[in-house]
């Protein structure tokens, strides 16, 4: 038996908000629960573990990022314009209601030295996303060197983010302009 769909969402906000926020060891499941309004029954009718919840928003989190990230791309004019669209990705997104000061992903990685592997996996499906699709707008500028053009640029983003930990006014200039240094090398 499942939740209903409102509770759902319900849950995975709650989730979202106080676990990217305030941490996921430091977030006991009744502070979720609290803040979604419902019991725990409902929510372990949902998901089977705290970790599973995580996932989820997780996923959540990550297909909310890919659609802002296309959004960026279509406002892009060429190719260089497309893979650094990245960079005006990351600052959409962080004006979003739901944005945070820094990336979750990065944040739950930095949390679990042994995840768990429904966390593991929403993780790697994030790097693996992020890796795919700059490989790809790499690859009409770099050809054979797009991977590690991709590396690079998710090396810049990566570090971009970890820099919002200390400046959480921070834009991605900086980022986009070593980004630009590396495909103008090339």
């Amino acid at each position: 038996m499942g939740i209903r769909a409102r509770t759902e969402q319900k849950l995975l906000d709650a989730a979202d908000e106080l676990l990217f926020s305030r941490g996921i060891v430091a977030t006991p499941i009744d502070a979720i629960t609290e803040r979604a309004g419902v019991s725990a029954a409902t929510l372990y009718r949902g998901y089977a573990s705290k970790e599973a919840l995580l996932a989820a928003a997780l996923e959540r989190r990550q297909r909310a990022w890919v659609e802002t990230w296309d959004r960026a791309v279509e406002r892009a004019d060429s190719a260089a314009g497309r893979l650094l669209a990245v960079f005006d990705a990351l600052d959409d997104f962080r004006e979003r209601a739901d944005g945070a000061r820094w990336c979750a992903f990065l944040g739950t990685a930095a949390e679990y030295a042994d995840p768990p592997a429904e966390v593991a996996a929403a993780v790697q499906a994030d790097t693996d996303g992020f890796r795919d699709r700059l490989t790809a707008f790499a690859r009409p500028l770099a050809g054979d060197e797009a991977a590690r053009l991709a590396d690079d640029i998710l090396l810049l983003v990566t570090g971009e983010l970890a820099m919002r930990l200390r400046d959480a006014h921070r834009r991605s200039d900086a980022a986009r302009r070593i980004a630009r240094a590396l495909i103008d090398g090339r």
